[in-house]
């Protein structure tokens, strides 16, 4: 993730959904054409934003959970956390025969 990234992500946030002329017009992301449809791909691919079709983009679930400090987009993170811990067989289950 680069920092046109975050804004590419806000502006779809904001706006919900835009293609990357109107989001270069707009001034909010200021970078050429070619690199924020460069950025979109590489952020559809990681489901991030999705293409609509005509170079029109949204932000997805997965996109929005980014920008609120919900998922952790690094290479070597999971996606998704389990927070339950195995903490062996309950008394129930550890029966034994005399």
């Amino acid at each position: 993730m680069v920092l046109a990234d975050d804004r590419i992500l806000e502006y779809l946030y904001e706006e919900e959904r835009g293609a990357p002329t109107d989001m270069v017009k707009s001034g909010f992301v200021r970078y050429s054409n070619s690199y924020v449809s460069q950025r979109l791909k590489k952020l559809e691919s990681h489901g991030l934003v999705q293409n609509l079709g005509r170079g029109l983009y949204t932000i997805t679930d997965r996109g929005k959970k980014y920008l609120n400090g919900e998922l952790n987009t690094s290479e070597d993170a999971p996606d998704e956390v389990n927070t339950q811990m195995d903490s062996g067989p309950s008394a129930g289950e550890n029966h034994e025969q005399a």
